[in-house]
């Protein structure tokens, strides 16, 4: 809201300066945007929250200004002609939707139009309206002044000379003051004569009864309009006006009669005409004030600081509350134009900002119980994302709503789809991470990326519910530049390295069986497996899939995605206790043995585990090997084992024994030959 210094101070004899006023205002709720300079004038340019339509003019600015510095206000006169509230016999004005339109003020004034006086034209210039005619010009003016938007219509072209406040007919149309011919719904106001609309209630006039140099009578109008059938009206125009910037925030009922009074009273003082007759004011239900009740005990409460009574009587009589003191407190009945006021609340609030948010003592609040645990599901997450980013991944954020063709690859049954999607691009919701991941490797690596590792962990859709999981995808180079080698594309064993780090940081044993999931290769797919339940996926992404997300051809693309809350529950962690390091030594043996080469690793270390006592700690597969020595469809799996006991040494007899166990055990459940 733009408003001059000079035109303020005609309300509030004021001697601060511009800057001064704008600092003080910044704390008491009214932020100043900027100031200009025009010749001996300054103009405030400050940022009205849309609960605050009264602060849409200069007498409302003008009334918090003094409030802050404890000066009185000086109210326009607005003498206007006599006899206002009567209806004129020469105007016949019918509210037929008394639900839209809770007021309607018309006066009749013979006019001659011409320019406007200069300094006019420069207060309007100022606050950034364009100057028109002398009769446009009073109606913008009151505009500014009051917050009341006005209109003036040629007399001359209203027909059967009266107006109906209407609904519009369905398809009816307008053409507007901006040239634009509009068409109209029945949930839109219209100000209509006896035969045509002649305005777009709260919005803008019609063009055909535009005031021009010929306009020898006016009919003024100011009225109250209803601000959510004014918003509507607005948004499905697509039409913003400042009328209905300030009637769709709701205005002042009372103040139709006051802009007309001041708009009769300008049209005289400018030499631009005179009101005839009386004014016509339909007001079908009147305005019926809310007293509210105002408890001392409750301010202190609220803002934490005394304000004494003296302050709050001033403070709100300032800004056109009555008060009145009663019991512990005030019965306080908000003035018409403050249709922010619902609650106690609000009346404290206005308190606490001119009394000074800014006194309020630098204290802690009480603790009066202790703050809730933080959701586990956070400490669990972290977890996750370190680990990932230990490994060399960086964390993506993607969209969950995602193209029903991305997710098509990924999804095991029915997509949840969205019933008013942004666009087909947005149209179902994820069923799985990956295809936000496939999607960043892509744009990532058509930017010239060599090496690109990502994770993300979110929210799985599906109709049976929804899953948070972690997913991660690796394409390009595995390793950095270094002077023992060549760098190496990734491949399978990198992104099953992935999983086990994820799986140790949960301390979680995992198995691995062979995936049959279409958005994998085949044989290069495989799925973790925790208690006999697979909770992910990982391997190489099928070439189509990368070719239809506009992936390099020849790129190797590998991806994973795990159950984050299933990895969760089969972790320990939460249950573990710190125990004393070991004090006895372990003992390490190495073991070749020679299985079928369709034996999997997994399955050779199962059965070491089972036959070996609870003394063996660590099975690691250190070497694989086929070629020359090694028959066709055999494999020689070497591994490495760990024995150790927390109550004794133990000696080559017991880890003797275990071997042996071990190695029969290999040769009645797979053929196995020690080599």
């Amino acid at each position: 809201m733009k408003v001059s210094l000079s035109w303020v101070r005609e309300f509030v004899n004021v001697t601060a300066s511009a800057e001064e006023i704008g600092t003080l205002m910044g704390v008491r709720g009214l932020a100043l945007e900027g100031l200009e300079t025009h010749g001996d004038d300054i103009v405030m340019d400050f940022d009205v929250t849309a609960n605050r339509p009264d602060c849409m003019s200069v007498v409302g600015i003008a009334r918090e200004i003094a409030t802050a510095y404890g000066l009185p206000l000086l109210a326009p006169s607005g003498n206007g002609p006599a006899e206002a509230g009567r209806r004129n016999a020469d105007l016949k004005v019918t509210i037929e939707a008394p639900e839209l339109c809770g007021r309607y003020v018309g006066a009749i004034a013979d006019v001659t139009v011409g320019p406007a006086p200069q300094w006019m034209q420069d207060r309007l210039t100022m606050c950034g309206v364009r100057p028109i005619s002398n009769i446009v010009d009073i109606t913008n003016y009151v505009l500014l002044e009051l917050g009341q938007p006005m209109h003036a219509f040629d007399a001359a072209t209203l027909r059967g000379g009266e107006i109906r406040v209407r609904r519009a007919k369905a398809g009816e149309t307008i053409k507007t003051l901006d040239g634009k011919s509009r068409t109209l719904s029945d949930d839109m106001l219209v100000i209509a004569d006896a035969e045509r609309a002649e305005a777009i209630g709260g919005v803008m006039g019609g063009a055909e009864s535009e005031v021009n140099h010929a306009t020898t009578q006016i009919v003024f109008e100011a009225a109250w309009f209803k601000p959510g059938s004014v918003r509507a009206t607005s948004k499905k125009l697509g039409l913003k006006t400042e009328a209905s910037m300030r009637f769709e925030r709701g205005m002042d009922i009372t103040a139709p009669a006051r802009a007309m009074a001041r708009a009769c009273e300008l049209l005289e003082q400018i030499g631009g005409g005179k009101a005839t007759g009386v004014v016509t004011d339909e007001y079908p239900a009147g305005y019926q004030p809310k007293a509210m009740r105002l408890d001392r005990a409750r301010i202190s409460g609220l803002l934490g600081m005394e304000v004494p009574d003296a302050a709050v009587e001033r403070i709100l009589t300032s800004l056109g509350f009555s008060v009145s003191a009663s019991g512990e407190g005030w019965d306080v009945v908000p003035p018409s134009w403050r249709v922010d006021m619902h609650r106690q609340v609000d009346l404290i609030e206005e308190v606490g900002r001119h009394y000074g948010f800014e006194h309020l003592p630098s204290t802690f609040p009480g603790v009066e119980q202790a703050p809730p645990p933080s959701d586990p599901r956070i400490k669990r997450d972290r977890r996750a994302r370190a680990a990932l980013l230990a490994s060399g991944f960086s964390e993506a954020i993607t969209f969950a709503f995602i193209e029903a063709k991305a997710a098509e690859p990924f999804q095991d049954g029915p997509a949840v789809t969205l019933a008013n999607p942004l666009s087909e691009l947005f149209s179902v919701m994820r069923p799985s991470l990956l295809p936000g991941i496939v999607d960043a490797l892509s744009h990532n690596r058509r930017h010239g990326r060599a090496d690109i590792r990502l994770f993300e962990i979110g929210t799985r859709f599906s109709t049976h519910g929804e899953t948070r999981g972690i997913g991660f995808g690796w394409t390009g180079l595995a390793t950095a530049d270094h002077w023992s080698g060549a760098r190496r594309s990734v491949d399978f064993a990198d992104i099953k390295g992935v999983v086990e780090q994820l799986a140790s940081v949960f301390q979680v044993a995992v198995s691995f069986t062979e995936s049959t999931r279409g958005h994998l290769v085949p044989g290069r797919g495989a799925a973790v497996v925790v208690n006999g339940e697979a909770i992910g996926d990982f391997g190489q992404l099928a070439p189509q899939i990368a070719d239809a997300r506009q992936l390099p051809a020849g790129d190797e693309i590998y991806v994973g995605e795990l159950n984050l809350d299933r990895l969760s529950a089969a972790s320990p962690l939460e249950t573990l206790r710190a125990k004393t390091l070991p004090r006895y030594p372990s003992v390490v043996r190495d073991i070749s043995v020679l299985v079928s080469d369709a034996l999997s690793a997994e399955t050779v270390r199962g059965t070491i585990r089972t036959a070996a006592p609870l003394t063996l700690v660590g099975v690691r597969e250190f070497d694989r090997y086929q070629g020359k020595g090694v028959p066709d469809g055999q494999v020689s799996l070497s591994y490495r084992l760990t024995f150790q006991s927390p109550e004794r040494t133990l000696t080559d007899d017991d880890v003797n024994a275990a071997m042996t166990a071990i190695i029969t055990s290999l040769k009645l459940n797979h053929g196995a030959e020690q080599r």
